[in-house]
């Protein structure tokens, strides 16, 4: 299933009813005066965030959300029933943007945080309202309010505990699969990875966490190379970050693959520097010893924490599970 984080969309609220012109007609009752009753309003659009949802996915099939008009106004006094509101929802993470303008309008992050998109028209006034001394039987009634209609574009930032990043062939997709339930596409080769995958990670005991594997970033990703301009501000909304670094030498220097990925990431937001991350030296299983321990000794020299692991084999991921277990939960556990 295809993953959508941008789209453009219409909104349109729903019009007034028309007021109705309307005079009661009773038996010994020539002279009934107007009771022409009101129309309903229009429904209201609102947008929503719903944790039900994780990509834009709806926005593919659909462009446009309209809610419903307000009925007409009846004799009688009886006002026409108000049009059904119509809620759009859409993932946490969403921003919602002026379609013209690009100003952003609001940020979803709460599950339940709702936005008014378009207020629905007013209902038009019956007759009944029009009469006065000089006019006793007035034939006129408010037409009801048009509703507002709007463009917008919505684009989403993942909301994710655990945000894996890595340049191409690093092995985050394999970890992820390791880490989770999810089952992303693993091959041999560079950008295997098109479109960001969650997974979710269940604890030992009953606590859990949402995953997010990033597109693989390549030097330049902040001014729009490879693919990373597209995905990196889904890193954004990360708690903690894992550089998955090949440690092989195969895909490049281990400690210059490090330095690639923090100068990326500094160079698209700054304030990422203070996210909790962890460097995990992948791929040690097809690596000698020896030769790994070399790699490790530059990354101790450097000051540079990190865990050596194996998505392949899963050595190490016990490990880094415990780290991410105290960083996530420590706190919670200990006011618990």
């Amino acid at each position: 299933m295809a993953f959508i984080d941008e789209a453009k969309f219409f909104v349109k609220a729903g019009d007034g009813g028309r007021g109705c012109v309307s005079f009661r007609r009773e038996k010994y009752v020539p002279l009934g005066g107007p009771d022409g009753g009101d129309g309903g309003r229009g429904g209201s659009v609102y947008i929503e965030a719903s944790s039900r949802l994780q990509s834009l996915l709806d926005f593919k099939f659909r462009s446009h959300f309209i809610a419903e008009n307000g009925a007409y106004g009846r004799g009688k006094k009886m006002h026409g029933h108000g049009g059904k509101d119509y809620v759009l929802e859409v993932p946490p993470g969403s921003i919602v943007k002026d379609a013209e303008t690009d100003e952003v309008i609001i940020d979803l992050v709460e599950p339940g945080q709702r936005y008014l998109a378009a207020q629905g028209g007013k209902g038009g006034r019956g007759n009944v309202h029009f009469a006065s001394s000089t006019n006793r039987a007035p034939r006129i009634a408010d037409k009801g309010m048009p509703g507002e209609e709007r463009w917008l574009r919505i684009e989403l930032k993942l909301i994710a505990d655990v945000g894996l990043i890595g340049l191409p062939n690093a092995g985050k997709s394999t970890l992820l699969s390791r880490l989770s339930a999810a089952n992303p596409k693993v091959a041999p080769y560079p950008f295997t990875t098109l479109e960001p995958q969650l997974g979710v990670m269940n604890f030992d005991y009953g606590e859990s966490c949402i995953i997010a594997d990033i597109p693989g970033l390549i030097e330049g990703a902040h001014d729009g190379a490879g693919l990373g301009h597209k995905f990196l501000r889904h890193i954004e909304r990360t708690r903690i970050l894992l550089h998955v670094i090949d440690s092989t030498g195969l895909e490049g220097d281990p400690l210059q693959q490090y330095h690639v990925l923090e100068n990326e990431l500094a160079q698209f937001n700054e304030e990422l520097m203070d996210r909790e991350r962890m460097v995990l030296l992948n791929k040690t299983d097809i690596m000698d010893p020896k030769d790994f321990k070399k790699v490790a000794a530059r990354f101790k020299k450097a000051g540079i924490p990190y865990l050596a692991i194996s998505a392949e084999t899963r050595a190490g991921l016990d490990e880094l599970k415990e780290w991410l277990d105290e960083i996530l939960f420590e706190g919670e556990q200990q006011h618990a």
